[in-house]
């Protein structure tokens, strides 16, 4: 099946009027969403009269700023440089991923209702202390379910077979579905953590599940460190 990816670009009216500049810090990286990149020359204009330093950055995505759902590297291409980060954009779902991915705090300005509000790195600090501990029950697991998206773009059934073929000590079970439905989950209590291949924001909803919820990408990341022989704490071994 062939896929058509279709910008949508928001055409309305915007204000900047409550953006509270002095509430925000100096070095700022500015983040949005493919709807919004039209008016980021204003917000940066706007910033930079105030006084504030914009930095701009991307990584994978084909413009500057642009956050996708699973797709933080605007922000982490800059994280180093910055003091914090503002969103321009509407919704909580991508400024969070900017907060959960780079621990700093994140402003959120929404131009269509004109509303700046903030996601603290604390927030973000503390969702990525459960995804550590979570990763510690992945270790001590003895029986392994590993969810699997037949959606384009979030399968990867390759690497969840990879996993399967190393964990050699432990029981894997591979659940494939094209949506995964939390509460179906509870129909197989044999199961002592949840593995996730599919996409990388199903962390969010990790309380959702009846049991501890690892990310592929932890524990792949894990391992590269473990095979480069530098611990957790960043000690040599």
């Amino acid at each position: 099946m062939k896929i058509m990816m279709v910008e949508g670009r928001y055409t309305g009216p915007i204000t900047l009027e409550g953006i509270n500049a002095a509430e925000l810090p100096q070095r700022l990286g500015l983040v949005s969403t493919v709807q919004f990149l039209d008016q980021i020359g204003d917000v940066r204009a706007f910033l930079e009269k105030q006084g504030k330093e914009v930095l701009t950055g991307k990584m994978r995505q084909k413009y500057d700023t642009q956050l996708l759902g699973c797709d933080q590297g605007a922000a982490e291409s800059m994280n180093g440089e910055v003091d914090a980060f503002l969103y321009f954009g509407t919704g909580r779902f991508h400024p969070l991923g900017v907060a959960i991915s780079t621990e700093k705090d994140v402003y959120c300005y929404d131009p269509i209702e004109g509303i700046q509000s903030k996601i603290p790195r604390e927030e973000a600090m503390r969702l990525n202390r459960k995804r550590k501990a979570a990763h510690t029950s992945f270790l001590h697991a003895k029986r392994l379910g590993v969810l699997v998206s037949m959606k384009p773009g979030q399968n990867h059934f390759k690497r969840a077979m990879a996993l399967k073929k190393s964990l050699k000590d432990k029981e894997v079970y591979l659940f494939i579905s094209d949506t995964i439905d939390f509460s179906q989950l509870e129909n197989f209590p044999f199961i002592d953590c949840w593995v996730n291949t599919a996409c990388s924001r199903i962390m969010d909803d990790m309380e959702k599940f009846p049991r501890p919820l690892v990310d592929l990408a932890d524990i792949e990341k894990a391992e590269l460190v473990q095979m480069k022989g530098i611990s957790p704490m960043g000690k040599t071994f």
